[in-house]
């Protein structure tokens, strides 16, 4: 009798552990499933890092069945085109094997350059009445710059063609990027503020591209005013022997006149330069039907000065005892800057008082602050080059 309920229970047991596994067979197959696609994709990353990295490289010019690809650093190869990749272009950009540089695939975007990056674009909101002290040099950015985009054809029926663009040119701190940002604001046109330096790319011909891109940048988004600051940075007088480096500007130079040359007077984008060093310009950027108009932005004289003292004054809270022509008569050959500035040190000194009104002791101590500050960088610039 304990024998054969022994035996009983063994076979309940057994059935136990057959229906058990019998349940957990599916839960078994689905995780040996995710086990095999987890090995599968180990397996595809770990060839992935075996497989050598490819070349970024740009097309030059076809010649049969092989192609001329020119690398980052400049060198060219006559390399091979693999039979599956599509049918590349000149300037199309590829890569290649990194052994024999063989053209294996072919990249839809060719843009090497987020233009963006490199450039300040904006909708500016400067208006004429906070420009001061330049009433001439403002009627003349308008005929140049103002008219031809707002009325074209007042020029077609004359039968003349307006500049291309203007230059201005003078001492830092007059107001030539408050011009520039006033002219883009009244023809209600995108404002494309670059820096010259920022135009010299470490490669050998990048530099030349992302003017190419910058440019048309400006005709995606006309009307457009491309204002280069430090223009001097750029375009100074090229020389016959220098260094690579050098060499690079002058390429970069290049394709900013060939730019230039390649927009129709009456289009609507225009380009704004400026610069500190006119007298190191090259001849080739200033010449007609380039930035042939030259606009000078001199220091304000004694009106200038004042409309400009007006203008950041006039929502100052100031004493009635603030004699404004005596601080002009002190002011003398201070930029529109520097009365800025002097302006806002007033302010602070009312503000380190906890006063609310600005007094006339506030401006005579700013207008002495802004001068120190204005010697001491006049002695380290002598060091520097004196």
């Amino acid at each position: 009798m304990d024998n054969s309920d022994s035996k009983e229970k063994d076979k309940e047991m057994l059935d136990s552990m057959i229906y058990n596994y019998a349940t957990h067979i599916p839960q078994l197959e689905e995780e040996n499933r995710l086990l095999k696609e987890t090995v599968e994709s180990l397996r595809v990353e770990l060839e992935k890092f075996k497989k050598p990295p490819l070349i970024v490289c740009e097309v030059y010019d076809i010649l049969d069945k092989h192609a001329v690809v020119r690398l980052q650093n400049g060198n060219e190869f006559l390399v091979e085109i693999a039979h599956e990749c599509p049918p590349v272009r000149t300037g199309d950009t590829v890569l290649a094997e990194q052994k024999n540089l063989t053209v294996v695939r072919k990249i839809q975007n060719t843009k090497k350059f987020n233009v963006e990056k490199f450039v300040i674009i904006d909708n500016p909101k400067v208006q004429w009445s906070e420009i001061g002290g330049l009433r001439r040099q403002v009627e003349e950015i308008k005929e140049v710059v103002e008219l031809p985009l707002k009325s074209p054809e007042l020029f077609k029926k004359v039968g003349i063609q307006p500049p291309k663009g203007v230059l201005l040119h003078g001492p830092p701190g007059t107001g030539k990027t408050l011009l520039a940002k006033a002219v883009a604001s009244s023809t209600n046109s995108t404002f494309i503020e670059i820096v010259g330096s920022e135009l010299v790319q470490k490669f050998i011909g990048e530099g030349a591209k992302l003017v190419k891109e910058i440019f048309q940048l400006a005709k995606d988004r006309a009307p457009a005013i491309i204002f280069i600051d430090e223009l001097d940075a750029l375009a100074a007088t090229r020389i016959d022997i220098g260094t690579s480096g050098e060499r690079e500007v002058q390429r970069t130079f290049m394709q900013l006149l060939a730019e230039i040359d390649g927009f129709k007077p009456l289009g609507n984008v225009k380009i704004v330069g400026c610069t500190n060093r006119k007298d190191i310009l090259d001849p080739a950027i200033t010449r007609p039907g380039r930035l042939d108009r030259l606009i000078k932005i001199d220091l304000p004289d004694k009106e200038g000065r004042k409309q400009i003292l007006k203008i950041h004054t006039n929502s100052m809270n100031c004493d009635r005892d603030v004699d404004f022509d005596s601080l002009v008569a002190r002011m003398d050959n201070f930029s529109g800057a520097e009365i800025k500035a002097t302006c806002t040190e007033a302010g602070y000194f009312a503000i380190r008082d906890s006063r609310s009104r600005v007094t006339a002791d506030d401006f005579e101590q700013a207008i002495e602050k802004v001068r120190r500050a204005e010697e001491i960088e006049g002695k380290d610039y002598l060091k520097m080059f004196g």
